[in-house]
């Protein structure tokens, strides 16, 4: 008996909302993670991308626990000499909540052009709608 590898026409893609309202970010970036790569599927295959997507609502809602939102920052560089550039995570919270999701589950996620194709999945919002209701997605409980 072999082993079950799936086949990208074999595979079958759900979509889900998940609501972000007062949930931890690291715990949801986790469970996030796991059903964007499909290990939550028992046809899962590490070398195809199986997972679901996942439509995060309320991301301005996000929890972080202890002194987080002060003391976490997101650094990038401009390339140039000295172009450090630090966000603290409260003004990336005013400015753009969306990307402190997607930053986490990305983190989670292979770091090779399949995990790029994966974070593809990923829709996440900071209110409570969003515009995918033809896809019916299905609530799903984190």
């Amino acid at each position: 008996m072999s082993t079950y590898m799936a086949k990208n026409e074999e595979i079958e893609r759900n979509w889900y909302v998940v609501d972000a309202a007062d949930k931890t970010l690291g715990r949801l970036a986790s469970k996030i993670a796991q059903y964007i790569r499909g290990k939550h599927k028992p046809t899962f295959t590490p070398h195809v991308d199986t997972g679901d997507y996942i439509i995060v609502v309320n991301a301005e809602k996000i929890k972080l626990t202890g002194n987080k939102w002060d003391q976490k920052n997101y650094y990038r560089h401009t390339n140039y000499p000295g172009g450090i550039k630090e966000v603290s995570y409260k003004e990336l919270l005013v400015k753009n909540p969306e990307f402190i999701i997607e930053k986490a589950v990305k983190g989670m996620l292979p770091h090779n052009k399949l995990g790029n194709k994966m974070i593809k999945k990923l829709k996440v919002y900071s209110g409570p709608n969003h515009p995918h209701q033809a896809q019916q997605p299905e609530n799903l409980e984190l």
